[in-house]
């Protein structure tokens, strides 16, 4: 089994700026991908997506998947050794908008991690949602619910887990 890295934080708080850097270090053993959940669905994250491919730069391949993260993640266990996941609440939220089943989509993500083939390191990325207030609306709760499930599910499964605080990596597995 590969090495896998969970890093989660409120928004905006540091997490893949700190995932890439932790796959940088480790890039020594070989290629890595970044695997997006992220879609262009308006001009504003258009920029987003544009801004974070010149980030990365071209050492970087990059795999845009917004709903079939399980198959992306063992398409690239084929060629790569390093591989970054952003992230998992969007890629959740890209599932609830699809109107697919949310948790065979998620153990067939999980069950990924658990066969990773050549990669050796992944790091997740994800949003803490839970640590705020409780959403006045039905559907808001019932996704910070999904999503609190599904963070739980990977701080279980990881080797090591950071929450990121202003952009302060704290360890907490």
């Amino acid at each position: 089994m590969s090495n896998v890295v969970f890093v989660i934080g409120g928004s905006r708080s540091g997490k893949t700026a700190f995932a890439l850097g932790k796959a940088q270090e480790a890039a020594g053993v070989g290629s890595r991908i970044y695997i997006a959940t992220a879609q262009p669905l308006d001009a504003e994250m258009e920029d987003r997506i544009e801004k974070h491919r010149r980030e990365r730069g071209s050492a970087w391949a990059t795999c845009e998947e917004p709903l079939h993260l399980g198959s992306a993640v063992r398409a690239a266990s084929r060629s790569y050794a390093v591989a970054v996941i952003d992230c998992l609440t969007l890629w959740l939220s890209n599932l609830l908008c699809g109107n697919l089943d949310v948790e065979e989509a998620q153990d067939d993500f999980i069950d990924s991690l658990r066969t990773p083939g050549r990669l050796l390191h992944i790091f997740v990325v994800s949003n803490e949602v839970g640590m705020g207030i409780v959403p006045e609306n039905d559907m808001a709760r019932q996704f910070r619910d999904m999503a609190g499930r599904l963070n739980l599910r990977l701080a279980g499964l990881a080797d090591a887990v950071y929450l990121m605080v202003a952009g302060i990596p704290v360890k907490i597995k």
